[in-house]
């Protein structure tokens, strides 16, 4: 039976999911070319809404995967609060910092591995975001774990970026 949550999990993740990322970048795209402004204001309501369920979709897939075999996962509720710390030290460098680039990188000690699989978006659904904000994506990974560092900079008069 645990196994069956697994499955289905990776098949919501590989499937479901990953439809909705794709249904958001063509959004994103859609956006970008619009110049009608009421046009674009409700493609980013639309583009709100994906954003959610996708993320009510995440949490779904983990709450299966927890059912699943054992193996070490976010739970939601620690999901959400990483999340959270993201988004407020995001948030700081906007409204703080008067910074004008910004560099992220989260570091891992696992088995490494992270290699681009077909069927999966998550790699290059970064490095897409990341190069559609004109930045950089590094990926390293090995036997001691993954290393994934962003450098994006921070042009807030950018008219080729919608915000």
């Amino acid at each position: 039976m645990k196994d069956e949550f697994v499955t289905l999990a990776q098949e919501l993740h590989d499937g479901i999911a990953q439809d909705l990322v794709g249904l958001g970048f063509s959004i994103d795209n859609a956006i970008s070319n619009s110049a009608d402004p009421s046009t674009r204001t409700e493609l980013r309501a639309v583009r709100f809404s994906i954003t959610e369920i996708i993320e009510k979709v995440r949490i779904e897939i983990h709450r299966l995967r927890e059912l699943g075999p054992s193996q070490v996962r976010f739970t939601p509720a620690y999901s959400y609060e990483l999340n959270r710390v993201f988004n407020e030290i995001l948030r700081n460098v906007e409204q703080h910092s008067k910074a004008t680039a910004l560099s992220i990188t989260v570091a891992d000690n696992g088995i490494g591995g992270a290699i681009e699989k077909k069927g999966s978006f998550g790699l290059t659904g970064i490095q897409e975001r990341v190069k559609a904000l004109h930045g950089e994506t590094l990926i390293e990974s090995d036997q001691n774990g993954t290393r994934i560092a962003i450098n994006i900079p921070l042009d807030k008069n950018d008219s080729s970026i919608d915000s």
